[in-house]
This record gives structure tokens, sequence and C-alpha cells, in this order.
């Protein structure tokens, strides 16, 4: 798999990232299962690895950390994203924090349970509206100063929220992990992707099958596009989520992968090689455009 430049000040990532999102702490069963799923990424060429603070109810860089330790893999042959920002209230619901003091124990958490020295990225997920974006913006340019993080990213920001943010730090935001699929083309609507583009930077898309419904979906416009996407994958000698996968990078964005399906990893990753011409992928997007 081809490594691609996250943007013009870098880091050079895998063109598939592999996240954690959906992951969860089930014990050794879990440390089994990811041992497995680092050793196929790696093999198909994906070396980046997407993860948040809270994923797993905060255990699942403690256990990627133990594999990676354990496979004794040089840090430079890997690249680690990490975000924090949102955070559970014990009265049940979640909120969003992007405070220097949370901003900080989050960073040195998660170098810890990662056991690793740095973040290549390290990314604000989702904005708090009541935090000072100046103190914000401060405390991730100390942060890159000392070393702890290599690169900043945001999750799940509008345009001018992106803005905001960019416009208090001095070392440009490297991309915006954003939801996009064939399902959920709002970024490509409301500006989102462009202005990535315009920041010289590729965007990350989280969710590429849209959770699933893509291939599994039972609603009227799930299914028309799955038959298209069979149609056109024959064209190709590709199945539905290597189609659906391929039309993601042609927009330039990088997929995130969270399947711990061996086949559908390997879907993924396979998609990297296929480039759909320009009619297949349009007429794909005006389906996934079609209000039904």
């Amino acid at each position: 798999m081809k490594k691609v430049y996250l943007s013009d000040s870098g880091p050079k990532v895998s063109e598939a990232v592999y996240g954690f999102w959906r992951w969860e702490n089930k014990g050794a069963e879990t440390l089994k299962t990811m041992e497995g799923i680092v050793n196929l990424c790696l093999e198909l060429g994906i070396n980046t690895f997407d993860h948040a603070d809270i994923y797993g109810d905060y255990s699942i860089e403690s256990y990627f950390g133990q594999v990676i330790k354990q496979k004794s893999i040089k840090r430079e042959e890997i690249v680690l994203f990490s975000k924090c920002g949102i955070r559970k209230s014990a009265k049940g619901f979640s909120y969003y924090d992007n405070s220097e003091k949370y901003i900080v124990e989050s960073v040195d958490n998660s170098l810890k349970r990662l056991q690793t020295d740095y973040l290549d990225i390290f990314l604000l997920n989702q904005v708090d509206m009541i935090s000072n974006p100046e103190e914000t913006a401060q405390t991730l340019r100390e942060l890159v100063n000392i070393g702890k993080i290599k690169h900043v990213g945001v999750s799940n920001f509008s345009v001018f929220q992106h803005q905001l943010l960019d416009s208090h730090l001095r070392k440009p935001i490297v991309t915006n992990h954003i939801e996009l699929n064939l399902l959920n083309t709002t970024a490509i609507e409301d500006g989102r992707l462009d202005f990535i583009k315009q920041r010289f930077s590729k965007p990350l898309a989280w969710a590429p099958l849209a959770g699933g419904r893509i291939l599994t979906g039972t609603d009227p416009k799930s299914e028309l596009l799955r038959a298209k996407l069979a149609e056109i994958g024959e064209h190709y000698d590709a199945n539905i989520e290597q189609i659906a996968v391929a039309w993601l990078l042609q927009l330039g964005t990088l997929p995130i992968i969270g399947s711990l399906s061996e086949e559908r990893i390997r879907n993924a990753a396979s998609a990297t090689e296929i480039t759909l011409s320009h009619e297949d992928w349009y007429e794909i997007y005006n389906l996934a455009m079609m209000k039904i």
C-alpha cells in the first residue's frame, strides 16, 4: 500500500487507516484479537492507527501499547493518532472539553497507555463551545514544542470551527476527521471537504460504509446503492465494499477502517488499487445525492 502525505506539512501515512472506535474492552480476548488485527494491517501495508482516549472505556490504547511492545515494532515504522474532547458525565450524558488541563492530562495518559514518547497526530474530538480557543491553541502549540505531539488535527469540526482554531495556531491543522460515505455526503455539500483540500490536507473519512448500512441496510436508499455498486463492481472485478471505498479514495479522502473482520479489512485495503472511471464515479454520486 502506498504512503501519502496527509498534508503539505506531513506526516506520511498509509492510504487506509485502521481505527478502534467500535472496540470494546473484553479483557484477554481483546488483546488476542488486537494482535491479529495489527498483524493483518501491517501485512497489508496499513501502518497508521487511529485512537482516542475514550475508546473501549479508556482501555483500547493500553491493549495496543501492549501489542506493539510485545512485537518489538520500531516506533518510526507506525503512525499513531489519538484524540480527546469527549467526556462522560456520571449523570449519563457526554459533553465536550477542550480546556488546557484536560488536553494535557489526556495526552500524557495516551502516551502512557500507548507506551510511546510522542503522537504523530493529536486531534481535538469535537469543538468545546465554552473553552477559550486561544488557550486551547496555546496548549496545543506547547505540546508540539516539547515534542509530545508532532501535528495537530481536528475531528468533526465545521469549516468555521476549523478556521477559528487555525487562526490561533502557528502550525497548520493537518486534517479533519469527518463522517463521509455514500449515505452521508454532507461534508461535500457544506464545504468541509473543499475547505480541507484548500488547506492542502486530506480528510479522514470515518464510517466509510455508513456503519455497515451500505452492505446490509434494508432501507430503499441502501438497497439501490448496493445494487449499483454491485453492477459497477463487475467491470472492475470488485465487490460492493471495494467500490464504495474506492469511490471515497477518489475524493482525496483516507478511509478509516473499523471492522474486526479480516475479509472486510482486506477489501478496504485492496480498494486503494481501484480507479473508477469518471462516468462510473458520477453515476454512483448521482444516486448518492438522490432524495429517496
